[in-house]
């Protein structure tokens, strides 16, 4: 009998399931958002929230699950005893308070109405003072796991969430039994059984293979109340990618129209979960995940501290290779906040008559300039920084403008400002001795937006090829589930059985990669007078926009 896999990709606003056979050939998708979506301004009851908040309804999370998996069985009309496993993804670090049964915190009566009982999303920023309490304090005690994570914990990570939770609201902290990666959560639901993953635990919570956690005496200087964060709040239940979790409760076989011999996979990061789905198994090869922001993920054989690194995990995509992450916060974000934002009615009465969205016609203003010639350079930091400077303080800047300066010139700037961001990356990866030999990219704005990878092409002087299925996450997710399913194969196999790229390759112009390698020595000298000579400049102004300075 054919054997076949789910996979469910999390995202920000929806869950996304397929199916898909054993060489990757795919037979249902479904797609549902989240009822309560992103909470930014308020609860769902009216309590409001502050600036850099960012929360979801844990809920949502499972209504959505059950609806596409069913829906991906019933368009499919396979048997449900031919399912081998199901895998999921999540955006990460997302996480949530929970009780030791698995209730949602922001379930709990008494709870309903406080923001910080809900699941706090990864782009939730308000955790940004508690990030720089950490840092100084790993600094000052030279934590030997710090370099790993490119000298920087972020304010996305679980660690500053939880230390937020206890500053501003210990009733919460107090209360809750976990807390939890919520894609660990939703495994957890699936299989009934708290199960974590070194993918999560490794990137955003500074678990160390053979190590585990930082020590209790580093919490213990973070917040005497955090002393015992680790045995009280984390479960030490944590494997690999690839393994097995469990089996599915007879509740949500039944829900999902799946069986209880269908086995579960350890969670996995969403932008993790494309490399495999890429045929990416061994080093040197980076995938660029593109969506509201970029992931920057390679495989290496050795393991070295590296400048902008998000983090650096044994097993942490690959039995057996180092995995190194980096990222950009803002990139489908970036593009989406000029076009509803900045963008004149002459423009969207335009687009309206060609029949095409306002950003199909900047691109098509845009794609004839060459680089250069609106005159402008961008900071990609509307979302913060991620890599490499891992500061959320920060924030945008554009330099160059006149009164001749168009939408599409400042359209175009924040396009090659991302790429500029990830040449700078790319540029870390090499200068802390970590190859970085191919590059790859995913996602939708990889799959739709040739003037975009073109522009990436000739910044970083790179062949780019571009992931073949459309919902890259998912499928490394089903990968995930056959390796729970059918432990009896190896997981790079299954990688080069169902991962691949299309025949959509992007090649550099070298004539324009001349110029953008002079314009990227002037990204570069404002990135580095912005985010390391004066960053208290942007720093003030979010202190004065927010009330705090």
């Amino acid at each position: 009998m054919s054997k076949y896999a789910v996979g469910v990709d999390f995202g920000t606003l929806s869950a996304r399931a397929i199916l898909i056979d054993e060489r990757g050939a795919q037979l249902a998708e479904r797609v549902m958002d989240y009822p309560h979506g992103v909470l930014d301004k308020t609860l769902p009851g009216g309590t409001p929230l502050g600036p850099d908040w960012a929360l979801q309804v844990p809920r949502d999370y499972i209504e959505c699950l059950t609806a596409v998996v069913r829906g991906c069985m019933e368009e499919s009309k396979v048997p449900a005893e031919s399912v081998a496993g199901i895998g999921i993804d999540f955006t990460s670090c997302s996480v949530m308070p929970a009780l030791s049964d698995g209730t949602p915190l922001c379930e709990v009566s008494n709870f309903r109405d406080v923001p910080h009982a809900y699941a706090k999303l990864w782009k939730h920023h308000a955790a940004q003072y508690c990030a720089d309490i950490l840092n100084e304090t790993a600094a000052a005690r030279a934590e030997s796991w710090l370099p790993m994570y490119g000298g920087k914990i972020s304010s996305e990570w679980l660690i500053p969430k939880a230390m937020q939770i206890v500053k501003e609201a210990p009733d919460v902290y107090g209360a809750m039994d976990r807390f939890i990666e919520c894609g660990d959560w939703v495994v957890w639901q699936l299989c009934g059984k708290e199960i974590r993953s070194a993918c999560n635990a490794g990137y955003k919570a500074q678990w160390r293979y053979g190590e585990g956690y930082p020590s209790k005496e580093f919490f213990k200087a973070l917040d005497p109340r955090m002393e015992n964060f680790t045995g009280e709040k984390l479960s030490p239940d944590i494997r690999p990618l690839g393994s097995r979790a469990g089996f599915l409760t007879p509740e949500m076989a039944a829900a999902m129209g799946l069986t209880v011999n269908t086995a579960v996979a350890v969670g996995v990061i969403d932008a993790h979960a494309s490399v495999p789905a890429c045929g990416i198994a061994s080093p040197g090869k980076m995938l660029m995940a593109m969506g509201t922001s970029t992931c920057h993920l390679l495989l290496s054989e050795d393991e070295k501290p590296a400048a902008g690194v998000c983090g650096v995990v044994k097993d942490g995509i690959i039995p057996g290779l180092f995995a190194y992450e980096a990222g950009q916060s803002c990139v489908g974000d970036h593009f989406s906040w000029f076009v509803e934002n900045c963008v004149p009615e002459s423009y969207a009465l335009e687009a309206k008559a060609a029949g095409i969205s306002l950003h199909q016609l900047l691109r098509r203003k845009a794609e004839g300039q060459k680089p250069g010639g609106h005159g402008l350079v961008a900071l990609d930091w509307w979302n913060g920084v991620r890599s490499t400077l891992m500061d959320f303080d920060l924030s945008g800047v554009i330099a160059g403008m006149t009164l001749q300066t168009k939408p599409e010139d400042v359209y175009r700037a924040l396009i090659e400002a991302t790429a500029y961001g990830t040449r700078n990356i790319i540029g870390a990866f090499r200068s802390g001795g970590v190859p970085v030999d191919e590059l790859y990219a995913g996602g939708g704005i990889a799959r739709k937006d040739p003037m975009t990878m073109q522009i990436y092409a000739d910044v970083t002087g790179c062949d780019i090829k571009i992931a073949s299925s459309a919902q890259n996450a998912a499928v490394g997710a089903a990968i995930y589930g056959f390796a729970a399913g059918m432990p009896e194969k190896n997981i790079a196999g299954i990688v080069r059985d169902i991962g691949a790229v299309g025949d959509v390759v992007y090649h550099p112009n070298p004539e324009h990669t001349e110029t953008y390698s002079r314009l990227f020595a002037l990204y570069m000298e404002l990135h580095d007078f912005f985010g390391r000579e004066e960053p208290t400049i942007l720093h003030r102004l979010k202190a004065i926009r927010t009330g705090q300075g």
